[in-house]
């Protein structure tokens, strides 16, 4: 039998050609068929083996590789092989890295402030570029020792033409207060069609938007709008506390980057209700499904009204997956569009959010789609923007971002109500002396004395 090895990259980010990466195994025997292989992503170097990196390994090394094969995930593990998501499969290649080779990746990657989250939580989100990527990290302790998650970006300025979206998502722009909901399950590219919208935005006119993120994945540049963004844990202890500040930082856009708790999701709705043009993001498979369960969220007894308040704020969800096509050799998003039209916001109101389906079925003149009207839009599509062709203008540096000024580090108890946590009297170093009975007949306490002093006071008075 005669074997050889055929590789080529892989792309796995929207709008990125692909080309399959493969072990074919030919043989004399008629009728075999080829085989794939994990051992077919290779590492910068042609030729080179990712297994012979071992003990020279490198964060930047890794993510150089997995910026070859355009992987869109790389994983971490302490006594694992190194992992690479290409094309939503995962692939274990190369050697278990030591516990001692991954800690120290960690220790060179986090600065103090950040590897005393880390000790604290035992977890810490954030971004980085490396190797010119912009990568979205999450540092992680397991039973095997310290781990990491890299999600690796779009090095390319996020458009709705460059992501191959269709025009009709521009309709969502055109109000000016209301809520957006970019919805799909984990990877489905939300961060990044979120990023085209406020592009969109960005280049049309002079806006004030406020981005609330955990972390922030695409540093926005100004161009005709005044762009603020915010991170939680960083620039504010909580997406609860960074609404609320919101509402007096005169916004005009407001772009939240989660809504996991139901705080956040009433907060969030309150904006949308209140003049602002609100983007966020729900974890769904369906448009439907992302509002049932935004209701589904809240206290029964409340439910009816939330329902009345998103019917009356809702603009439209935009609800995706990637999808790779055989065809141009890449991953698209595929999607369902919902517009809050008349009849939409009457089912929303009442609750029949099993009718939403049928509503998007007939609400094409509204510039509704759904999944299978968009698959045959996908398909007499001929005009592709492939990401590959495309300037890298995201993330190649950080260098156009003044580094902030310290502060002291935010605390992690702060709550959303913008009040200071109150000071232990058992924590003051000196104790001041008791307060005196004024002349006046009124007698003055000092906030900080204890009980004691209190009593002394008072019996002189």
């Amino acid at each position: 039998r005669r074997t050889w090895l055929q590789t080529s990259p892989v792309a796995d980010e929207p709008g990125c050609r692909q080309a399959r990466s493969q072990t074919n195994l030919v043989t004399s025997e008629p009728g075999h068929k080829r085989a794939w292989s994990q051992a077919s992503l290779v590492a910068s170097e042609p030729g080179q083996n990712l297994s012979t990196w071992n003990g020279l390994m490198t964060l930047e090394t890794l993510v150089a590789l997995a910026k070859q094969n355009s992987a869109s995930d790389l994983h971490v593990e302490s006594g694992m092989p190194v992992a690479l998501r290409v094309r939503g499969t995962l692939h274990l290649t190369g050697q278990p890295i030591s516990s001692r080779s991954a800690l120290n990746m960690v220790k060179k990657l986090l600065n103090q402030e950040q590897w005393s989250s880390f000790m604290e939580r035992r977890s810490h989100d954030f971004s980085k570029t490396i190797e010119g990527v912009r990568c979205r990290i999450n540092v992680l302790q397991s039973s095997r020792g310290v781990g990491m998650a890299i999600r690796l970006l779009s090095s390319f300025e996020a458009t709705l033409e460059r992501l191959n979206l269709h025009p009709d998502i521009r309709l969502l722009l055109e109000q000016k207060h209301g809520l957006i909901l970019v919805c799909g399950p984990t990877g489905s590219g939300k961060s990044t069609t979120i990023a085209a919208l406020v592009e969109e935005l960005n280049v049309r006119e002079p806006l004030h938007i406020v981005t609330l993120e955990n972390p922030i994945e695409y540093s926005l540049r100004p161009k005709r709008a005044l762009i603020r963004q915010r991170e939680v844990g960083r620039d504010t202890p909580s997406f609860e506390q960074a609404l609320l500040d919101a509402m007096r930082e005169d916004p005009d856009v407001l772009v939240v980057g989660e809504m996991r708790h139901p705080e956040t999701m009433r907060l969030t709705l309150n904006a949308a209700e209140t003049g602002h043009l609100v983007i966020s993001t729900l974890h769904s498979s369906t448009a439907a499904e992302a509002l049932q369960r935004l209701v589904a969220a809240f206290p029964s007894e409340i439910q009816s009204n939330v329902c009345s308040q998103l019917a009356d704020c809702l603009v439209g969800v935009v609800c995706q997956r990637l999808v790779f096509r055989e065809d141009v050799e890449m991953r698209v998003p595929e999607c369902e569009i919902l517009m809050a039209n008349q009849g939409v916001r009457a089912m929303i109101r009442q609750g029949y959010f099993s009718r939403l389906p049928t509503a998007i079925e007939t609400g094409g003149k509204d510039g509704m789609w759904t999944f299978e009207r968009y698959r045959r839009w996908l398909d007499e599509r001929t005009d592709w923007v492939f990401s590959d062709n495309l300037p890298k203008t995201y993330h190649t540096d950080d260098s156009h971002v003044e580094e902030p000024q310290p502060l002291p580090p935010l605390s992690v108890n702060s709550g959303p109500s913008g009040s200071q946590p109150r000071k232990s009297h058992r924590t003051i170093a000196k104790k001041t002396a008791p307060s005196e009975p004024s002349d006046n007949g009124i007698l003055v306490l000092d906030q900080e004395e204890d009980l004691e002093d209190i009593i002394s006071a008072l019996k002189k008075f």
